[in-house]
């Protein structure tokens, strides 16, 4: 496979970006964590106790993880997944894994489509290029509506 980054191979451009996301991934859920045990500490910490904070947990427990993976796959909504997880205290050993999976498929979108956009912004990859990352970006779009709805349905 044709080299990318500056002569760097496909395999450690998809590493880097997956270390990367999976880093700022936990480092934003982890911000969460910290954000609900700093309001427990505050005068409006008895809210933290309504019945509807602990149905939002137990949903975040049942369907966060397919959400925090889908995640990372949307534009403006990836921190928010991963703070709120946070926030309502998803556990650790459910959300390492979908993290971690979601990283891995936004590495290998960003190596390929992201970085072929890269490349015809810079007149380096012939135009039809942008024809098939937008293909790729449809289809993205078209799944995610798919899950979404079968979710709504449940």
């Amino acid at each position: 496979m044709r080299d990318l980054v500056d002569g760097w191979p496909f395999w450690v451009v998809v590493v880097v970006f997956w270390l990367g996301a999976t880093a700022r991934g936990t480092a934003t859920y982890w911000v969460g964590r910290g954000v609900r045990a700093g309001g427990a500490r505050t005068r409006w910490a008895h809210h933290l106790d309504r019945p509807a904070i602990a149905r939002a947990e137990r949903f975040v427990r049942r369907v966060g993880p397919p959400a925090v993976t889908l995640g990372f796959l949307t534009i403006g909504l990836q921190t928010a997944i991963n703070a709120s997880s946070g926030m309502l205290r998803m556990p650790l050993r459910r959300f390492l894994p979908a993290v971690v999976l979601g990283a891995l498929l936004w590495a290998l979108l960003y190596a390929t489509a992201g970085m072929a956009v890269v490349d015809a912004a810079l007149g380096r990859v012939p135009w039809w290029w942008l024809l098939v990352v937008a293909a790729l970006v449809v289809g993205v779009v078209l799944v995610a509506r798919g899950v979404r709805r079968a979710a709504d349905r449940s």
